[in-house]
């Protein structure tokens, strides 16, 4: 019989990394089918807080954000997109005609409805949210600041597109996404992807199928342990 363990994912929708962190995981657990199985859980983490509501064009934040010139950000569109692939994910535009420019976007709304779909429809519903807004960030390149654009994703799901809308100005969901923003902090978590384990032990950065089958088997060990 598997054993079950929770993993809290810390993440954005803006990062990459997060996406083929999340395809590597998969990987792992379908390595680990029938002796460890999982529930995924997604945790707010915004890599840009203070990202104006109109957004700003990928090359231009990422050049002044890092320093990186045009040729450096191409060459490591280029590396990730090879290990996306080998991941089983996608960074790539799939949409019809002229690829509009990559944006980066504020996601304090991507991430109440995310906390929002866990809430209300559990952790399946919620995972299948996150790879729907995945899917329209870099496969689309829709704009994740328009509310319209993320109730149809919310409804894609399955989710109640007058309830989701109501999420999105509940005061109340945004205080506690918030505050589990501020734990990422509290568990040290500076950057993204960040794996939390049964409620305590972290796995940090997007790793290797193997790292994940070989962290989540010691876990398991730990867990039984102190049984």
């Amino acid at each position: 019989m598997s054993q079950s363990l929770t993993i809290d994912i810390y993440s954005d929708v803006m990062c990459p990394w997060c996406l083929i962190g999340y395809g590597q995981l998969t990987k792992a657990l379908a390595a680990l089918e029938g002796e460890i199985a999982a529930e995924i859980r997604w945790r707010p983490f915004e890599l840009n807080p203070q990202m104006p509501p109109e957004g700003e064009e990928q090359q231009a934040h990422l050049q002044r954000k890092y320093g990186r010139s045009a040729e450096q950000g191409a060459a490591l569109r280029g590396q990730m997109k090879a290990i996306a692939d080998s991941a089983g994910v996608s960074l790539s535009y799939e949409g019809e005609g002229e690829a509009p420019p990559a944006m980066m976007w504020n996601t304090r709304d991507c991430h109440k409805l995310l906390t929002f779909a866990l809430e209300e429809a559990g952790p399946q519903v919620q995972t299948a949210l996150k790879l729907a807004l995945f899917r329209a960030h870099f496969n689309a390149r829709k704009a994740l600041n328009d509310r319209a654009v993320l109730l149809d994703i919310a409804a894609s799901v399955g989710l109640h597109r007058e309830a989701a809308k109501a999420a999105l100005d509940d005061p109340a969901l945004e205080a506690r996404v918030i505050a589990e923003e501020q734990q990422a902090w509290d568990f040290n978590i500076s950057g993204v992807p960040a794996m939390i384990v049964e409620g305590k032990f972290l796995i940090p950065g997007a790793q290797a199928p193997e790292v994940y089958v070989n962290a989540l088997r010691r876990v398991a060990e730990k867990s039984r342990a102190a049984g």
